[in-house]
């Protein structure tokens, strides 16, 4: 069964003019629990359009999104919220750890939020921070963190309520190619180890080699591409 499921995603736009502006056209998505899915395309092709759907921060047009088995429409404000705590983990091209807090109390903070104990939270933080190779830097703030520290760390933030699915917005765009490397590395290996559903948004060229499966968005629309159809 598909962890994540978009079924004729249309999402529209009222111009300035008065007319209407169509950035997604029926878009079919699957992806199934352990696989990472590329979504590559020209820049304002509608991929964050398509991630922010795919993740319930925005509503469509048409068409409707299945995360987990659960339908997104119909739900109001705090239904959508609690979904998204609790089955989408999100990682954007800039980290947006909170600067005054060390990267065990940035990842343990989800699960403060959502109610766990101190103790539990930082466990499961220490946990997911030693996974992505953070271990000797989780009490570092950000401001003593290099940039790929900075985004791993926002990698185990993303993982700490156990989602089924990571949604990840041009991740290592900002980044340098080493760390950028250091990166990708991690992601194929946390789809396969926490067989966890991952669509990934990247111009990089290397990054949407390791997935398994690349889609291009062109004229509103996904279709299967080959890798060399990436531009960086």
């Amino acid at each position: 069964m598909s962890v994540l499921q978009a079924v004729d995603l249309t999402k529209t736009y009222v111009g300035g003019d008065g007319g209407l502006i169509t950035v997604l056209e029926g878009v079919n998505l699957s992806v199934e629990r352990g696989e990472m899915i590329a979504v590559v395309g020209a820049s304002g092709a509608g991929k964050s359009t398509l991630l922010h759907l795919l993740g319930a921060l925005d509503a469509p047009t048409r068409g409707h999104v299945l995360l987990d088995g659960v339908r997104l429409d119909g739900r109001d404000d705090d239904e959508l919220s609690a979904l998204r705590n609790r089955k989408v983990g999100f990682v954007f091209q800039f980290h947006h750890l909170l600067r005054e807090f060390s990267a065990l109390e940035n990842v343990a903070m989800p699960l403060r939020i959502a109610g766990a104990g101190e103790a539990k939270a930082n466990a499961r933080a220490k946990e997911l921070l030693e996974r992505v190779g953070m271990g000797p830097r989780m009490l570092h703030r950000p401001g003593e963190l290099s940039g790929g520290e900075q985004q791993r760390a926002a990698v185990a933030r993303a993982l700490a309520a156990d989602p089924a699915v990571l949604l990840a917005d041009e991740p290592s765009g900002n980044l340098d190619h080493s760390n950028g490397e250091l990166l990708h590395d991690l992601f194929v290996g946390l789809a396969r180890d926490f067989g966890i559903a991952m669509v990934v948004v990247t111009h990089n060229r290397a990054l949407a080699a390791r997935a398994d499966r690349v889609l291009l968005l062109e004229a509103a629309a996904l279709s299967d591409a080959d890798v060399r159809e990436v531009v960086t």
